[in-house]
């Protein structure tokens, strides 16, 4: 970067906008479980649309990348510099409109997840995007890779939730999409060019979210049960006679219930007995007169009868809802506590669920003996999280080494069933190359066409996704 593009882009946001001391560094440039390390020739945080359009011009025209940067909770590297500028969005942060009779909110690209659910609960709405990292992660990552989380079985991925978009491009030229319409047919639908496109087709500023009424009732369970084949059997009876109301689907195997239980203080086993599979399931309703205990219960009920579950547990206070929540929000700390761990981001159809997991169990068997299988995750939609914990018997850099056998093993079974092996995550640093070997050529050939043609620089986010 020339000392003139320096101070241009410095003169832009000013002193505070600038992340100069080393210490203060370090959180943008070091990805955040210390996988990757970055650098860069400068860090800005701007304060406003204008001042990423400013500096994206100059960038432009002087070829400098730029790596967008939300809140840096991403898990595949996305976020990770290599030269030229981080444009962080972090000081754009603020909820702009919350519109109760159009059900939407208006916010930038900088608000944490959690602030935009709690503008919602203020106005006895709910914004239904739930993830492990709501407390940090920023809205604008979140559209950047199409994120899922808990409740994408009733209110589908952010991708679903999004009705506007405003968008600086590659050019510093903004593209405001800021329309709050249902219907609107007026050509292509460009907002879902930018959502999952991990800025590397531009850069997401500000977003109209739709917001939906807030649950009156919640009825939440926890579900043993024999195999995947019976919790999938028991999705389709819920899917059947409790309809829109089901909204959590989560289904954890016993390692993982059991590492949560163990590892972590507070977290207490439901059952006496313990199961080889277990399920969250939630049940909600905006409806006072909705009885979704009585709804719970008779599922469960005829389930256990005919064979389906083996054991369940209603939430009967809220200190047994959270201590069921908690079991299932854990699991991914308490892996820590088993050593290294190999994580995999899948999606099959729901159908082929307990396939993918029977094969993928015997495949990485063969390859490590004595391998730790830790599977949870999103079921009612076909995603799992199928995470690989090392032996205990084997020392973590040999087990590492064993990473990309295994991965390719698992993304052939997922290919093979039809599937995706990113079904959440993004793509990044980390799953560049299995895009190019389990995406189709067609589908790759259109992908850089689109990014030619937008970024004819290639200066959005270089070296991720493609």
């Amino acid at each position: 970067m020339t000392n003139s593009a320096y101070q241009k882009i410095r003169n832009i946001v000013g002193p505070t906008g600038v992340v100069e001391k080393k210490l203060d560094q370090e959180k943008y440039l070091t990805e955040w479980r210390g996988y990757w390390r970055g650098s860069c020739d400068l860090i800005v945080r701007p304060n406003s649309v204008d001042d990423v359009s400013s500096i994206v011009k100059i960038c432009n025209n002087q070829s400098i990348p730029i790596t967008p940067q939300s809140g840096n909770t991403g898990l595949v590297g996305g976020g990770v510099p290599s030269g030229g500028i981080i444009l962080s969005l972090d000081r754009m942060d603020k909820i702009l409109n919350v519109n109760v009779s159009n059900s939407t909110l208006t916010c930038e690209s900088g608000t944490i997840l959690k602030n935009v659910q709690t503008a919602a609960d203020s106005v006895d709405r709910i914004f239904p995007l739930s993830l492990a990292s709501e407390e940090s992660c920023l809205i604008g990552g979140n559209l950047a890779t199409n994120a899922g989380g808990v409740h994408v079985v009733r209110y589908g991925n952010i991708r679903d939730l999004v009705v506007g978009l405003e968008v600086v491009l590659p050019n510093g030229k903004i593209w405001n999409g800021l329309r709050s319409l249902k219907k609107d047919n007026t050509g292509y639908d460009l907002k879902h060019l930018f959502i999952g496109s991990e800025g590397t087709l531009g850069i997401i500023t500000r977003c109209i979210l739709k917001l939906f009424p807030k649950p009156q009732q919640i009825s939440t369970a926890f579900v043993a049960a024999k195999s995947i084949e019976k919790i999938i059997k028991l999705f389709l009876k819920f899917s059947k006679f409790a309809g829109e109301t089901l909204s959590v689907f989560e289904y954890m195997n016993s390692l993982s219930v059991e590492i949560a239980t163990n590892s972590i203080k507070g977290n207490r086993y439901p059952f006496s007995a313990f199961y080889p599979n277990f399920v969250l399931v939630e049940l909600t309703s905006s409806n006072q007169n909705n009885e979704l205990a009585l709804t719970m219960e008779s599922i469960l009920s005829d389930a256990i009868a005919d064979g389906t579950i083996l054991n369940a547990v209603l939430a009967k206070s809220i200190e047994q809802r959270s201590n069921f929540w908690r079991i299932r929000e854990t699991i991914p700390e308490a892996q820590n506590f088993k050593g290294a761990s190999i994580k995999n981001d899948i999606s099959v159809p729901i159908s082929n669920v307990q396939k993918f997991i029977e094969e993928a169990d015997q495949a990485t068997s063969q390859i490590v003996p004595n391998i730790r299988h830790i599977s949870f995750g999103h079921i009612g939609d076909g995603n799992i999280h199928y995470n690989l914990s090392q032996p205990t018997n084997m020392e973590k850099n040999t087990y590492l080494e064993k990473r990309n056998v295994l991965v390719e093993k698992i993304n052939t079974i997922v290919q093979k069933l039809e599937g995706s092996f990113s079904a959440e995550h993004g793509i990044g640093l980390l799953k560049k190359n299995e895009l190019t070997r389990y995406r189709s050529n067609e589908e790759v050939e259109l992908m850089k066409m689109l990014k030619k043609m937008l970024d004819p620089s290639d200066i959005m986010n270089p070296g991720k996704l493609l």
